[in-house]
């Protein structure tokens, strides 16, 4: 039985990929590693595990639907516009919208097939899930200690 989780890049380079397979993955999350590579060994591993999860329909690609919707999302936030979860809130800089971006895309991508986002990166996650609801797991929450 697949989990129902997306692992977040950083718990890839915090805890390896050694489970990766149990996982569905994101093409955000592929290109920032493959981005942050430190050899083209490692690219290759990545294009593997591209082309894998894509054979198995676990790969979680943005649509335009999703692009469509993280847009908006950012607006919101830079615009400090009200949420339907938590009201209004503080609006973040221009600036923060492009460090932002593939955070709101690995949501929209993980909302849309309702899996669980794990990460250690939870204070962004969670303002974007003031406008995307999304599932959000630290890591301590997720895997066994």
């Amino acid at each position: 039985m697949l989990s129902t989780v997306v692992l977040d890049t950083n718990i890839y380079i915090r805890y390896g990929a050694d489970q990766a397979a149990a996982y569905y993955m994101s093409a955000v999350v592929i290109q920032e590693l493959t981005a942050g590579a430190p050899d083209s060994a490692t690219i290759r591993r990545l294009g593997e595990f591209r082309r894998q999860y894509e054979a198995e329909g676990r790969l979680l690609v943005p649509t335009g639907e999703d692009w469509w919707h993280a847009g908006k999302i950012l607006n919101a936030m830079h615009r400090g516009l009200k949420s339907h979860r938590a009201g209004r809130v503080s609006a973040i800089p221009k600036e923060e919208q492009q460090r932002i971006l593939r955070d709101v895309l690995i949501a929209r991508t993980a909302k849309r097939a309702n899996v669980a986002i794990v990460t250690e990166d939870v204070s962004d996650f969670f303002r974007i899930q003031r406008y995307c609801d999304v599932r959000i797991l630290r890591p301590e929450d997720y895997f066994p200690t």
